[in-house]
């Protein structure tokens, strides 16, 4: 299974352009319920991470929570297990690079410590995990949890992270539901700030713990089957990056963030997402 991505139609430092493989992973299919995977690997966390390509959500954007409190779109070399077990079960869970730390800050939360494996260090090794109920048509309930040391950036300082989320979809005929909500608790960040701000001269006020939910409900209006559907949608945004901040530092305002989103999707086809909405 592979991804490889060309962004804004050019490979450049200079015009931001990017070339990325967000995907290259072996599956080695031993039985349903056992199953190991192995190499670049998406991080098994929320919704959209491991389908993060515009038909699978509406909204010209992802949601801010998948994108500052889960930092979507989240890959990394790893190995792991997966599979689906009885009671419509199923289960994933890696072994991959963690995040640096010193990436992290209050306007763009974990996003900036992703490595995205050309630039990972061995150092310290994550643990990732998802757990995923399908047993009930239309109905979709997950819960992920990542864990980390975090701090090899500056290695006299001792931090890591802890993400935990749960999340939810339902779609019963033209109707559809889905919720999400994620805590990050982050340990050793005012030891980080500080060493942050006698290296660069800036402070991250990166925070002990962010968090963030949504709620979104949509209607298909061209009703299904697919090709050719239309959906109305409108989703509530709620995510803070200065939760709780730690001793010596303020939160301020203006990370603690929320937003009403409506729009309309059409699908010409079930791969092609045509888009507009209003935040």
């Amino acid at each position: 299974v592979s991804e490889l991505e060309l962004e804004h139609a050019v490979v450049s430092r200079e015009t931001d352009g990017e070339l990325e493989l967000e995907q290259a992973y072996v599956d080695f299919l031993i039985a349903r319920p056992f199953n190991a995977r192995a190499g670049m690997i998406l991080a098994p966390i929320g919704i959209i991470n491991e389908r993060h390509e515009p038909p699978v959500f509406h909204g010209v954007e992802r949601p801010a929570v998948d994108t500052v409190i889960i930092p979507t779109t989240w890959f990394g070399a790893g190995a792991g297990v997966h599979g689906e077990i009885s009671g419509g079960l199923r289960y994933r869970a890696y072994a991959m690079e963690t995040l640096d730390a010193s990436g992290f800050s209050a306007e763009e939360g974990l996003r900036g410590g992703r490595q995205k494996g050309v630039e990972s260090n061995a150092r310290n090794i994550a643990g990732t995990a998802r757990l995923e109920y399908v047993g009930t048509p239309g109905l979709v309930l997950g819960a992920s949890f990542w864990s980390g040391d975090t701090g090899f950036g500056f290695p006299r300082v001792d931090s890591s992270v802890t993400l935990a989320e749960v999340d939810g979809r339902y779609r019963h005929g033209e109707i559809g539901i889905r919720g999400q909500y994620a805590h990050v608790l982050l340990d050793g960040m005012g030891e980080l700030n500080r060493a942050v701000l006698r290296t660069v001269g800036v402070s991250p006020n990166t925070a002990e713990q962010m968090r963030g939910f949504y709620l979104e409900g949509s209607y298909f209006v061209v009703p299904r089957p697919a090709p050719r559907e239309l959906a109305v949608f409108v989703r509530y945004e709620n995510f803070d990056t200065q939760y709780r901040m730690p001793a010596g530092f303020q939160p301020l305002p203006e990370f603690d963030r929320d937003a009403w989103i409506v729009g309309v999707t059409y699908f010409p086809d079930p791969d092609v997402a045509v888009k507009i909405d209003y935040t």
